[in-house]
């Protein structure tokens, strides 16, 4: 375009437009009544005009005057015809004609070609537009795939392997969308989470937000498990019940764990929260660790292989706190696990020390690799007040003789079926007066009770955790977001 530009400009110099005229006169023909008169010079009435079809007024004006000002004479334009010279002015007089008028119509164009891209759907603050209207196509974006290792690398190009990941298109599909819904709501409850925010306040945001993204329908798709929002030493398994005031400390070190499920297949995500920026080395080790178990998961890998290369990247860093430093400890009785329909923990556990089980993981496995660092003992038991509840898995019929117990049940079976949930969602549903009822049903073992989980008072635990996804020819990284 440059270019362009630059030749125009050069066909507009007059001293150009000489040398074009006498190499005119003195090569062509000129026609004047039908007769050829060869030499002699331009005919006035040809050299004075050429064809104004399709410009505008003021265009027409500003090439008559040139036109007059290169012939030297005033004549009559009508029905002249023009000479090649001519034309060859004209032409050039009409692009610069076109540069000058449309530097407006250019720059409108670009504003018309701004309001068209920004036009387009754009998602509120907080978020209550789902994702499937982002992505009319109904195909979801792919999480950051990793080769596995090299004795498995003849997966990546395998063509029985990839006809195997195309019958399961649907599946993935699906933990996609539930992917962007996770990575939409943290990204913008990562901007209120500020220090002075009510706990049970920004919960209640961060659920009903997911709840509009992903749709809520039923057991089909909605939340996966309450959200956790551990503070310091309370590694896992906090959320506030009805009535609690606990607010975000600029001091404190939040654990956010939350989950989305579409169809059963759940996706369980966390990170952590801390605005003192004395935590940054915790988080850190904790990422590092976190992304270390990543890397070395993958099909036929021996489950203690991946607890040791996490312990070996975490305890390779210290924290130091007020003047002391701190090594960062694994929190050796937490574990990762496998993550089946339904079913948050699946039977299959990824330690995060070394010395676990042999166990190997398997082609089509969902994994959730979650790492947890702290500054204190680096073990975990159960204190406080219990939130979370989950309706046991493989649970037969248990009789139950207290009528309300078996109403409780028919809701939870309703409601949640074997996803966990706590007080706040009965409370949501409606229900009242359900504390007895609740009790006989963990009594009876129907509902499994899931306390809280904390270190010693005065240390701080950090947690980061990602879904993964074996798939028959790579690993897919499914909750990866521009985040963590």
């Amino acid at each position: 375009m440059v270019e362009s530009i630059t030749d125009m400009d050069r066909s507009q110099d007059p001293s150009t437009r000489g040398v074009h005229t006498g190499e005119q006169a003195n090569s062509t023909f000129e026609y004047k009544n039908d007769q050829a008169t060869p030499g002699g010079g331009v005919d006035d009435h040809n050299a004075d005009d050429i064809n104004g079809e399709g410009l505008s007024k003021s265009q027409k004006k500003k090439l008559k005057k040139k036109n007059k000002a290169a012939n030297a004479e005033q004549v009559d334009t009508d029905d002249a015809e023009p000479s090649t010279s001519t034309m060859q002015e004209a032409v050039s007089d009409l692009a610069s004609l076109d540069l000058e008028d449309g530097t407006s119509e250019s720059a409108a164009s670009k504003k018309k070609k701004k309001k068209k891209s920004g036009g387009g759907l754009q998602q509120t603050d907080p978020p209550t537009i789902p994702v499937s209207k982002f992505f009319p196509s109904g195909i979801y974006p792919i999480g950051e795939i990793q080769n596995y290792n090299d004795s498995n690398l003849w997966r990546t190009t395998n063509e029985e392997k990839r006809e195997l990941e195309r019958l399961e298109a649907n599946l993935y599909n699906d933990v996609r969308q539930a992917s962007e819904v996770h990575r939409e709501v943290r990204k913008y409850i990562q901007t209120i989470a500020k220090p002075g925010v009510r706990l049970f306040d920004m919960c209640e945001t961060l659920e009903q937000c997911t709840r509009n993204l992903i749709e809520e329908r039923g057991l089909q798709a909605g939340v996966a498990f309450p959200t956790g929002c551990s503070l310091d030493y309370v590694a896992a398994h906090w959320t506030p019940n009805g009535g609690d005031q606990t607010a975000l400390g600029y001091d404190n070190v939040m654990k956010l764990d939350f989950g989305t499920q579409i169809n059963g297949r759940i996706i369980d995500c966390a990170f952590t929260v801390a605005h003192n920026p004395k935590f940054d080395p915790l988080l850190f080790a904790v990422k590092e660790a976190t992304n270390m178990g990543i890397a070395t998961a993958g099909i036929d890998v021996r489950l203690c292989d991946i607890g040791a290369a996490i312990q070996e990247v975490m305890e390779s860093h210290e924290v130091e706190l007020d003047g002391k430093v701190f090594p960062v400890k694994c929190v050796r009785n937490l574990n990762g696990h496998s993550i089946s329909p339904y079913q948050i923990h699946a039977g299959k556990s990824v330690p995060i020390v070394k010395g676990g089980e042999q166990t190997k993981m398997e082609e089509g496995e969902f994994f959730a690799i979650e790492t947890f660092g702290s500054t204190g003992k680096g073990y975990v038991r159960e204190d406080l007040e219990c939130s979370h509840y989950m309706k046991n898995f493989d649970v037969g019929h248990v009789p139950l003789r207290l009528p309300r117990a078996k109403q409780l049940l028919a809701t939870i079976d309703r409601n949640f079926g074997t996803l966990a949930f706590c007080r706040r969602y009965l409370d949501r549903i409606g229900e009242t007066k359900y504390l007895m009822a609740l009790k006989n049903l963990c009594d009876a073992g129907i509902v499994q009770p899931y306390p809280p989980l904390c270190d010693v008072k005065g240390s701080y635990v950090a947690q980061y955790e990602h879904t993964i996804l074996l798939r028959p020819t790579c690993k897919e990284v499914l909750t990866r977001g521009s985040d963590y």
